[in-house]
């Protein structure tokens, strides 16, 4: 299945998406705001895609074709001539209708608008245009180029055609596809997120330090990453809002964030992207 490809949001993840599609053989059209932040991205790209070669799992000259199916866009109209076009901004509902809103007027009708939101409804993203059916959730997960997992979440008004369309898609991507409902959360952070709120609520209350609380989880319970690294991974202020959407979706207060996500988020540490978060890095 080949058709054209655009991503809007060009970070963590959208430049993640973006690579792994054209490795695929799509043509990409990826698009944010400004010519510096795409040139951040692209450059992100071509040295993920320079270490793969390096490991034997791309050739340099795949690596070389692969980079140049990539296309800029610095407005989210650029995207009117893909078939199927990955929201991937930030998680903020404002600013993901007002982009749903502009795609459906900007794409043909068989356009499917997909989304990588980790938590906010796809039927509320859906409401902002006129074709719901065309609507779905596309969650990758981090780091897209290497994890495998792709949470496929149909809509209240998701179309039979729109889901197998993008389980095709995911499967050309050497993706593994899951199904989920349009529940807050989804699969994926509904379970992962009060595992990482109730290590937060641990460290704060003094049950055990950050290294040990992550250390349990790690070699006792054979994660490969601990809850508050992995925390720092996702990004603390990814993690905060996803927590608010599951405590307001489901009314119910055991979902609340532990206080010290915002504490982190107000001193600036907002996890690895900003080389600060429940751990220091050395390098952004």
């Amino acid at each position: 299945m080949k058709m054209d490809v655009a991503v809007i949001g060009s970070g963590t993840m959208g430049n993640g998406i973006a690579h792994v599609f054209a490795v695929a053989g799509f043509q990409v059209t990826l698009v944010d705001v400004n010519e510096e932040i795409l040139n951040k991205a692209l450059s992100t790209i071509f040295e993920k895609m320079k270490r793969q070669a390096a490991k034997g799992l791309l050739t340099a000259q795949e690596a070389e074709e692969s980079f140049k199916r990539i296309h800029r866009g610095i407005q989210v109209e650029d995207a009117r001539n893909a078939g199927i076009v990955i929201e991937a901004v930030p998680e903020r509902l404002e600013l993901k209708h007002e982009i749903f809103s502009r795609l459906d007027k900007a794409c043909p009708p068989a356009t499917i608008l997909a989304t990588n939101t980790s938590s906010i409804p796809i039927a509320s993203l859906a409401a902002a245009t006129k074709r719901p059916a065309k609507v779905i959730g596309m969650h990758f997960m981090n780091p897209v180029p290497v994890m495998k997992l792709v949470e496929i979440i149909r809509g209240l008004e998701t179309s039979e055609e729109t889901y197998q369309t993008v389980q095709d898609l995911t499967l050309t991507l050497g993706k593994v596809p899951v199904c989920s409902k349009d529940s807050p959360g989804f699969i994926s952070n509904r379970v992962l997120m009060p595992m990482i709120n109730e290590a937060a609520w641990a460290l704060r209350e003094g049950v055990a330090k950050k290294e040990d609380i992550d250390r349990v989880m790690e070699l006792g319970m054979n994660h490969p990453m601990g809850p508050l690294k992995l925390a720092d991974y996702i990004g603390l202020d990814t993690c905060l809002s996803i927590l608010q959407v599951l405590e307001s979706g489901f009314h119910n207060a055991k979902y609340a964030p532990c206080p010290i996500f915002q504490e982190l988020i107000q001193a600036g540490r907002l996890g690895r992207k900003v080389g600060k978060g429940f751990y220091d890095y050395d390098e952004r």
